[in-house]
């Protein structure tokens, strides 16, 4: 009977050392927080996922209001499934019709974030259920002017506009004109609710944009355009 006993006694405790393994596998830091109660951040996926506290989530970069960008960042809690597939058809509507695009997921208020090693490898994770839904909404734009983005969006006097079916900015062709079309295709064949939308900042080039189906955040100001945009030439 004794002989049963130690058995038992010495399996609880092989097993509780696993499990304080397995917890240690994600070293964590304090939650710290990056921006500020105005400004406005970027998440941008990059296609990679990995696996945390029992979810696979997305991994990308974060983008801070000044356009500085944080790597390796960990999408953990409520919409990183969502942006999982977000991404994944944006990837297939690029292949499909010949686009750059990129999706991206803006951050109204400061980012609650905490520093993590998964496997040696260190990450900042967004801890995005403590974050108000109201306060993030999904993007996509030309993959090069993601941090434009990001920071005309935290620039005094920008503001966001549609274009008409009509506009000549469809026939512009440059790359503004070549992206606002592309938006507008990623619409009809993403079925997407926005597309044809503009970023107007107080300097600098116009930046034609979409919006995703989810996340919709209504505490973003750039989710649904009030203005139509006329171009003066």
């Amino acid at each position: 009977m004794r002989l049963v006993w130690y058995v038992v006694v010495v399996a609880l405790a092989v097993a509780v050392v696993a499990l304080v393994l397995i917890l240690h596998t994600a070293h964590q830091a304090p939650v710290q927080y990056v921006g500020s109660p105005s400004s406005f951040e970027g998440f941008v996926p990059s296609g990679q996922t990995v696996s945390y506290k029992g979810s696979q989530d997305p991994v990308g970069d974060l983008i801070l209001s000044n356009g500085t960008k944080l790597p390796n960042v960990i999408w953990n809690g409520q919409y990183a499934s969502t942006i999982i597939q977000n991404h994944e058809q944006i990837v297939q509507l690029n292949n499909q019709l010949n686009g750059d695009m990129q999706d991206f997921y803006v951050i109204k208020g400061q980012v609650p974030i905490e520093q993590v090693t998964i496997n040696g490898q260190t990450y900042y994770v967004i801890e995005a259920s403590s974050i108000n839904p109201a306060n993030i909404a999904g993007f996509y734009t030309y993959q090069g002017w993601v941090p434009n983005f990001v920071v005309a969006i935290n620039t005094p006097g920008t503001y966001a506009a549609v274009l008409p079916g009509n506009s000549p900015v469809y026939q512009w062709t440059n790359t503004t004109g070549i992206v606002a079309d592309k938006v507008l295709q990623y619409k009809v064949y993403g079925g997407y609710p926005s597309g044809g939308d503009i970023l107007v900042p107080t300097t600098g080039n116009i930046i034609p944009y979409g919006v995703t189906s989810s996340p919709l955040g209504s505490a973003i100001p750039f989710v649904v355009p009030s203005q139509v945009y006329n171009p003066s030439s």
